[in-house]
């Protein structure tokens, strides 16, 4: 069975969990370490045959449109992961469609390719930002994986399916869901799809997660990001004890990893998984 791979393009600054230290308004004082790991990714991918989902950061396709054509150039599938990283439950709807328009316009501008694909700043459509979900299908997406089917301060709607569905808005306008991946423990859903997870648990864990969802006829979707490949990421202080050890957990391990996650698994873009989702019903 093929699975999904993704990954969330940002800079090593932009991440959540260093929010408290870096402001937006700084970002650009610090310099791109993005170069490396994204050569690493795409040349252990190629080795592999592997292609891949990238969602990419507006602002990031503004200043560095030539990473974006590369990463197409090579045969990945370009989708968006919003312009300014910021949680959609934070935002008022217009400035999230403002937001997302941009980030559209920003990828466009940089390859010219359609983008029909999105991925919210850490999950944040939860059930306070469900009308996103309208905004989406406004803009000419035709499929989401911002749902995530666990219990987390940050993200979450921990009732909804755990495996690819179709949503159903007003005037039966469809949009494809791909959550990302959890296995059953008890009543609980527990996150095994990539970023933190993937670098926290033991690789044996992981593959084993991943196999009891094949198992059950289902894609796992596999969510990374560059910076988790950058050994020599930047300490950063200030952002307190929980997010420092969510931040830089076995990110040593993270590239010997990726190559065992790509010899034991199968994949493709998520664009490609989308036909077999668009007609089940909602």
């Amino acid at each position: 069975m093929k699975n999904i791979l993704t990954f969330d393009v940002e800079e090593w600054f932009q991440v959540a969990n260093l929010k408290a230290a870096i402001r937006f308004d700084e970002w650009e004082s610090f310099p791109s370490r993005l170069d490396e790991p994204l050569s690493f990714i795409l040349d252990l991918l190629e080795k592999n045959g592997v292609c891949a989902t990238f969602f990419i950061l507006g602002w990031l396709a503004e200043r560095r449109p030539g990473a974006v054509r590369m990463i197409r150039g090579r045969g990945h599938e370009i989708a968006t992961h919003g312009y300014s990283h910021s949680l959609i439950y934070e935002q008022e709807k217009e400035e999230f469609a403002m937001d997302l328009r941009r980030s559209i316009e920003a990828i466009g501008e940089a390859d010219g390719g359609d983008v029909v694909g999105h991925r919210a700043a850490c999950f944040s459509i939860t059930d306070e930002s469900r009308w996103a979900l309208d905004v989406l299908l406004d803009n000419g997406i035709l499929y989401d994986s911002s749902v995530f089917p666990i219990r987390h301060h940050r993200y979450g709607i921990v009732d909804s399916p755990r495996h690819p569905y179709v949503i159903l808005r007003k005037g039966s306008r469809r949009l494809v869901e791909f959550p990302l991946s959890t296995v059953k423990l008890g009543p609980a859903n527990l996150p095994v799809g990539g970023g933190g997870y993937f670098r926290l648990f033991p690789y044996f864990f992981t593959r084993l997660s991943l196999r009891r969802i094949n198992a059950a006829g289902h894609p796992a979707v596999v969510y990374l990001h560059p910076w988790e490949f950058d050994e020599g990421i930047p300490r950063v202080r200030g952002i307190g004890a929980i997010n420092r050890f969510r931040h830089y957990v076995n990110i040593g391990r993270s590239r010997a990893r990726l190559c065992r996650l790509l010899g034991d698994f199968e994949f493709e873009t998520m664009g490609e998984a989308l036909g077999r989702y668009a007609d089940l019903p909602s």
